[in-house]
């Protein structure tokens, strides 16, 4: 996030797309309600499902799967053309107003109506309503990622932000939603194939140098490695031979997962480290017990870029150990000691190297109760909002991007629309959640969202079974007629091993980001028999 979630309240407008806030960010849902209802704050809320934070919004859009690129240019159309922008902002701090002005120049309300089927003056309006603020708050989540364009739609909603001066400022800013817990922090530490930690590029002499140093190594790889998408095909080929996996559970979270779990089938050695036994663990050669959050010390890094302590509370079971004692062990065992006494030693060693977290201290963190890298040294006091007064590249860069389709349309064969998520009562792929009794009674089985028309249309009851095929697989699921359905798609949450909504995902990929298009894919639905 650019700007801190508490800031969220000081926008004058806020702007939620691709999240169902209100189910997976509950926290910080609250302070989008508590902004609109107190504060009297305006609320646009983008999404195709009727979402609970629906309830609280000025205006509701309803965009066809993936048109996303298609609604913010549509909305940017409108500001350019009104003279709505930040001419000030614009002129000063950024450069490509004048191909962007180009590429949204075809994207009329009419134009866009046609691509994403959002009413002409629903663009209009929202485009009037966001530019209109002094200060605008963007919040994202996953249902703008996960698109074979992810990378264009945050790239777009960066072009809206900057087009209305709206980053660098108090209730401003373009801010992700983390979909997991330290996933900030896991990126901020180079768990990404092209860079150390600090986003450092590995690809920079000046870098591997630097590393090369610290770490007391000859030379380190001067080429990325892959991404986790493009590890289980590699395994399909022959190409990867072993795979290492901490804390994930590709087995029920990746795309279409009858072949992903061929691919890891041809591997020649898998481990898994995690917490208890998950799907992917079952196929492993060797699993190895780790602890959990609240059996270990080190710090979190959270969707607002704040780093916390975190505390061991209790004894881990059985032969569990810390994440950093069993990588030390292997390393060692590999011939390079990667010895620490403690976390902190460990927190002393990622101050060192990451110019971000160079002020970073157990000490500080003790005093201060929490803080926002970038924080260079220990008098820094951490900065809350990025991007004020300049960006770290000096100016920002508006990205002229057209409209690209998903990568599956729909057919005669397969006539309706996947899209899937999480819902408030599971976490992830359930490895903790569905070991809780009241979180299974309140959540106990896959289901399959739809409105009461096409329930009708496919002679589907409410509580019966129905079965979704896709190009790649198929499942049968509990049928849930809900009035958050849209008319020709149906919604599924992932988190189900027994009924996986990915058996039908497609593995199609960003070619940036490389994550895959779980939010789009065409299905067809058929009763399944009562016995």
């Amino acid at each position: 996030m650019t700007n801190t979630i508490a800031d969220i309240e000081k926008a004058d407008v806020i702007l939620v797309t691709g999240s169902n806030t209100t189910e997976n960010h509950p926290v910080i849902s609250s302070f989008i309600k508590r902004a609109v209802k107190f504060k009297n704050k305006k609320l646009i809320v983008i999404d195709p499902r009727k979402i609970k934070l629906v309830e609280f919004a000025d205006i509701w859009i309803r965009p066809a799967l993936g048109a996303d690129v298609a609604w913010i240019n549509g909305l940017m159309h409108v500001i350019i053309k009104e003279d709505l922008y930040d001419k000030r902002f614009v002129e000063e701090r950024t450069v490509g107003f004048e191909q962007l002005k180009e590429i949204t120049a075809k994207f009329t309300p009419e134009y866009a109506e046609k691509i994403t089927e959002i009413p002409a003056d629903k663009i209009i309006e929202a485009a009037r309503l966001y530019a209109g603020a002094k200060a605008g708050s963007i919040l994202y989540c996953m249902g703008i990622t996960q698109h074979i364009t992810g990378t264009d739609n945050v790239k777009s909603l960066a072009n809206l932000a900057m087009l209305c001066g709206n980053l660098g400022i108090e209730g401003g800013g373009v801010n992700p939603l983390r979909g997991q817990n330290n996933v900030q922090g896991a990126c901020d530490m180079g768990g990404l194939p092209d860079v150390y930690s600090g986003y450092q590029k590995v690809i920079l002499p000046e870098m591997r140098q630097k590393m090369e140093t610290a770490w007391k190594v000859p030379i380190l790889p001067d080429k990325p490695g892959l991404k986790a998408t493009e590890m289980i095909p590699n395994a399909h080929t022959g190409e990867l031979k072993a795979l290492y996996v901490i804390g994930e559970n590709p087995l029920v979270s990746d795309p279409d997962l009858n072949h992903a779990k061929k691919c890891m089938e041809h591997l020649d050695f898998l481990v898994v480290q995690d917490i208890f036994l998950t799907e992917t663990a079952k196929l492993a050669d060797v699993v190895l017990p780790s602890k959990c959050f609240a059996e270990k010390d080190g710090t979190f890094s959270n969707t607002e870029r704040r780093i916390q302590r975190v505390r061991k509370a209790v004894e881990a079971p059985g032969h569990a150990r810390d994440d950093w004692k069993i990588i030390s062990e292997i390393a060692l065992r590999m011939g390079y000691s990667m010895h620490y006494e403690d976390s902190e030693k460990i927190m002393e060693e990622i101050a060192f190297v990451t110019p971000s977290y160079g002020g970073i201290t157990y000490q500080k963190l003790e005093k201060e109760g929490g803080i926002y890298w970038p924080c260079p040294n220990t008098e820094h006091p951490g900065t809350p909002i990025l991007h004020v007064g300049t960006f770290p590249i000096g100016k920002g860069v508006f990205n002229a991007i057209d409209y690209i389709e998903p990568a599956e349309k729909t057919d005669e064969e397969y006539p309706m629309y996947l899209t899937t998520g999480r819902i408030i009562y599971h976490y992830h792929t359930g490895t903790m959640t569905m070991k809780s009794e009241g979180l299974n009674e309140r959540a106990p089985e896959c289901f399959v969202e739809i409105t009461n028309n096409d329930a009708e249309k496919y002679k589907l009851i409410e509580g019966g079974k129905v079965n979704v095929t896709s190009r790649r697989g198929e499942i049968d699921a509990v049928v849930k007629i809900s009035d958050k359905a849209v008319s020709g798609t149906v919604f599924i949450p992932f988190h189900f091993a027994n009924a996986a909504a990915n058996m039908l995902t497609n593995a199609a990929l960003d070619p940036i980001s490389k994550i895959p298009e779980f939010k789009v894919c065409a299905v067809k639905l058929s009763l399944v028999e009562a016995n």
